[in-house]
Protein backbone atom coordinates (compact mmCIF):
# COMPACT_ATOMS: atom_id res chain seq x y z
CA UNK A 1 0.00 0.00 0.00
CA UNK A 2 1.26 3.45 -0.92
CA UNK A 3 0.40 6.84 0.48
CA UNK A 4 -1.52 9.48 -1.46
CA UNK A 5 1.65 10.68 -3.20
CA UNK A 6 2.38 7.19 -4.49
CA UNK A 7 5.32 6.60 -2.17
CA UNK A 8 5.76 3.53 -0.01
CA UNK A 9 5.04 4.00 3.67
CA UNK A 10 7.76 3.71 6.30
CA UNK A 11 6.17 0.49 7.51
CA UNK A 12 6.38 -0.97 4.00
CA UNK A 13 9.99 0.06 3.60
CA UNK A 14 10.93 -1.49 6.94
CA UNK A 15 9.10 -4.71 6.02
CA UNK A 16 10.95 -4.88 2.70
CA UNK A 17 14.25 -4.27 4.45
CA UNK A 18 13.60 -7.08 6.91
CA UNK A 19 12.57 -9.44 4.10
CA UNK A 20 15.78 -8.65 2.22
CA UNK A 21 17.79 -9.27 5.40
CA UNK A 22 16.12 -12.65 5.90
CA UNK A 23 16.98 -13.64 2.34
CA UNK A 24 20.62 -12.74 2.89
CA UNK A 25 20.72 -14.86 6.04
CA UNK A 26 19.10 -17.78 4.21
CA UNK A 27 21.61 -17.46 1.36
CA UNK A 28 24.51 -17.36 3.82
CA UNK A 29 23.25 -20.47 5.59
CA UNK A 30 22.91 -22.28 2.26
CA UNK A 31 26.66 -22.14 1.66
CA UNK A 32 28.54 -25.41 1.44
CA UNK A 33 31.79 -23.96 2.77
CA UNK A 34 31.88 -20.27 3.73
CA UNK A 35 35.70 -20.30 3.70
CA UNK A 36 35.59 -20.57 -0.09
CA UNK A 37 34.72 -16.86 -0.12
CA UNK A 38 37.70 -15.82 2.04
CA UNK A 39 40.80 -17.38 0.53
CA UNK A 40 43.20 -15.60 2.89
CA UNK A 41 41.76 -17.37 5.93
CA UNK A 42 42.35 -21.04 5.14
CA UNK A 43 45.55 -21.21 7.18
CA UNK A 44 47.63 -19.23 9.66
CA UNK A 45 51.27 -19.31 10.69
CA UNK A 46 52.02 -18.22 14.25
CA UNK A 47 55.05 -16.03 15.07
CA UNK A 48 56.91 -19.15 16.27
CA UNK A 49 56.31 -20.93 12.97
CA UNK A 50 53.39 -23.17 13.91
CA UNK A 51 51.14 -23.92 10.93
CA UNK A 52 47.42 -23.80 11.72
CA UNK A 53 44.72 -25.07 9.36
CA UNK A 54 41.15 -23.73 9.46
CA UNK A 55 37.90 -25.43 8.50
CA UNK A 56 34.31 -24.20 8.50
CA UNK A 57 31.36 -26.56 8.77
CA UNK A 58 27.80 -26.81 9.94
CA UNK A 59 27.41 -28.58 13.24
CA UNK A 60 25.77 -31.54 11.49
CA UNK A 61 28.79 -32.02 9.25
CA UNK A 62 31.48 -31.93 11.94
CA UNK A 63 33.82 -34.93 11.98
CA UNK A 64 33.42 -37.43 14.80
CA UNK A 65 35.17 -36.33 17.95
CA UNK A 66 34.91 -32.58 17.40
CA UNK A 67 31.87 -31.92 19.60
CA UNK A 68 33.16 -33.89 22.62
CA UNK A 69 36.34 -31.80 22.42
CA UNK A 70 34.26 -28.60 22.10
CA UNK A 71 32.30 -29.45 25.26
CA UNK A 72 35.48 -30.33 27.14
CA UNK A 73 37.24 -27.11 26.11
CA UNK A 74 34.19 -25.06 27.08
CA UNK A 75 34.20 -26.57 30.56
CA UNK A 76 37.92 -25.98 31.00
CA UNK A 77 37.87 -22.42 29.66
CA UNK A 78 34.62 -20.80 30.74
CA UNK A 79 32.67 -22.92 33.23
CA UNK A 80 34.07 -20.91 36.15
CA UNK A 81 33.27 -17.66 34.35
CA UNK A 82 29.64 -18.74 33.89
CA UNK A 83 29.39 -19.82 37.52
CA UNK A 84 30.29 -16.27 38.56
CA UNK A 85 27.46 -14.86 36.44
CA UNK A 86 23.71 -14.60 36.96
CA UNK A 87 23.29 -17.22 34.24
CA UNK A 88 25.22 -19.91 36.08
CA UNK A 89 26.59 -22.98 34.32
CA UNK A 90 23.93 -25.26 32.83
CA UNK A 91 25.60 -28.11 30.98
CA UNK A 92 22.49 -29.42 29.22
CA UNK A 93 21.47 -25.93 28.09
CA UNK A 94 24.98 -25.22 26.78
CA UNK A 95 25.11 -28.54 24.93
CA UNK A 96 21.77 -27.76 23.31
CA UNK A 97 22.99 -24.32 22.22
CA UNK A 98 26.19 -25.72 20.76
CA UNK A 99 24.37 -28.35 18.71
CA UNK A 100 21.40 -26.42 17.33
CA UNK A 101 21.05 -26.94 13.54
CA UNK A 102 21.82 -23.28 12.78
CA UNK A 103 25.27 -23.52 14.40
CA UNK A 104 28.40 -23.16 12.28
CA UNK A 105 31.90 -24.02 13.48
CA UNK A 106 35.19 -22.46 12.50
CA UNK A 107 37.83 -24.88 13.77
CA UNK A 108 41.61 -24.61 13.88
CA UNK A 109 44.03 -27.51 14.05
CA UNK A 110 47.77 -28.11 14.26
CA UNK A 111 49.02 -31.43 12.84
CA UNK A 112 45.40 -32.66 12.83
CA UNK A 113 44.99 -31.80 16.53
CA UNK A 114 42.19 -29.34 17.32
CA UNK A 115 43.42 -26.22 19.07
CA UNK A 116 40.61 -23.64 18.73
CA UNK A 117 37.04 -23.14 17.63
CA UNK A 118 34.42 -20.49 17.11
CA UNK A 119 30.72 -21.29 17.24
CA UNK A 120 28.90 -18.72 15.13
CA UNK A 121 25.67 -18.23 13.23
CA UNK A 122 24.32 -16.24 10.34
CA UNK A 123 21.23 -14.71 11.89
CA UNK A 124 18.93 -11.73 12.30
CA UNK A 125 19.66 -9.73 15.43
CA UNK A 126 17.11 -7.01 16.10
CA UNK A 127 16.06 -7.39 12.43
CA UNK A 128 19.62 -6.80 11.21
CA UNK A 129 21.57 -9.48 9.32
CA UNK A 130 24.69 -10.40 11.32
CA UNK A 131 27.30 -13.00 12.06
CA UNK A 132 26.75 -13.74 15.75
CA UNK A 133 29.82 -15.15 17.46
CA UNK A 134 28.64 -17.36 20.32
CA UNK A 135 32.05 -18.69 21.31
CA UNK A 136 35.73 -18.24 20.59
CA UNK A 137 37.78 -20.74 22.58
CA UNK A 138 41.46 -21.63 22.33
CA UNK A 139 43.59 -24.30 23.96
CA UNK A 140 46.04 -22.71 26.39
CA UNK A 141 49.09 -23.80 24.36
CA UNK A 142 48.00 -21.78 21.31
CA UNK A 143 47.03 -18.55 23.08
CA UNK A 144 48.86 -15.24 22.67
CA UNK A 145 50.10 -16.24 19.22
CA UNK A 146 47.64 -14.20 17.18
CA UNK A 147 45.27 -17.05 16.36
CA UNK A 148 42.29 -15.60 18.23
CA UNK A 149 42.72 -12.30 16.40
CA UNK A 150 43.07 -14.16 13.08
CA UNK A 151 39.88 -16.14 13.68
CA UNK A 152 37.91 -13.00 14.54
CA UNK A 153 39.21 -11.37 11.36
CA UNK A 154 38.05 -14.49 9.54
CA UNK A 155 34.54 -14.09 10.98
CA UNK A 156 34.57 -10.46 9.87
CA UNK A 157 35.57 -11.62 6.40
CA UNK A 158 32.78 -14.20 6.35
CA UNK A 159 30.31 -11.51 7.39
CA UNK A 160 31.41 -9.14 4.63
CA UNK A 161 31.46 -11.87 1.98
CA UNK A 162 27.88 -12.88 2.75
CA UNK A 163 26.46 -9.37 3.05
CA UNK A 164 26.03 -9.37 6.82
CA UNK A 165 26.14 -5.93 8.46
CA UNK A 166 28.43 -6.75 11.38
CA UNK A 167 29.85 -9.33 13.76
CA UNK A 168 28.10 -9.36 17.14
CA UNK A 169 28.98 -11.10 20.38
CA UNK A 170 28.15 -11.18 24.09
CA UNK A 171 30.84 -10.88 26.76
CA UNK A 172 30.65 -10.96 30.55
CA UNK A 173 31.48 -7.67 32.24
CA UNK A 174 33.77 -9.50 34.65
CA UNK A 175 35.72 -11.14 31.82
CA UNK A 176 38.21 -8.29 31.62
CA UNK A 177 40.72 -10.21 29.50
CA UNK A 178 38.15 -10.92 26.79
CA UNK A 179 36.85 -7.36 26.88
CA UNK A 180 40.36 -5.99 26.38
CA UNK A 181 40.94 -8.44 23.52
CA UNK A 182 37.81 -7.38 21.64
CA UNK A 183 38.33 -3.69 22.34
CA UNK A 184 41.81 -3.96 20.81
CA UNK A 185 40.16 -5.40 17.69
CA UNK A 186 37.85 -2.40 17.44
CA UNK A 187 34.67 -3.85 18.91
CA UNK A 188 32.31 -1.31 20.45
CA UNK A 189 29.19 -1.43 22.59
CA UNK A 190 26.29 -2.45 20.35
CA UNK A 191 23.01 -0.55 20.35
CA UNK A 192 21.29 -3.76 21.50
CA UNK A 193 23.45 -4.00 24.64
CA UNK A 194 21.49 -3.77 27.92
CA UNK A 195 21.41 -0.38 29.63
CA UNK A 196 23.50 0.03 32.79
CA UNK A 197 20.39 0.47 34.92
CA UNK A 198 19.26 -3.05 34.00
CA UNK A 199 22.13 -4.27 36.21
CA UNK A 200 23.00 -7.27 34.03
CA UNK A 201 26.46 -8.83 34.07
CA UNK A 202 27.06 -8.92 30.33
CA UNK A 203 27.38 -6.53 27.42
CA UNK A 204 26.82 -6.92 23.69
CA UNK A 205 29.54 -5.60 21.40
CA UNK A 206 29.92 -5.46 17.63
CA UNK A 207 32.04 -4.35 14.72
Amino acid sequence: MKNKKGHKTRKQLLAEKETAAKRLVEKANAQENPLDAVENFHSYCTPDGTDVKLRCERVGNLPEGVLPWVFDLMERNVKAMYEKSNWGWNESSKRKELTEPSAWYLTASVDDQLVAFSHFRYDLDDKVEVVYCYELQLESRIRRKGLGRFMMKCLEGLAAASGMKKVVLTVFKHNTEARSFYEALGYKLDRTSPADWENLDYIIISK
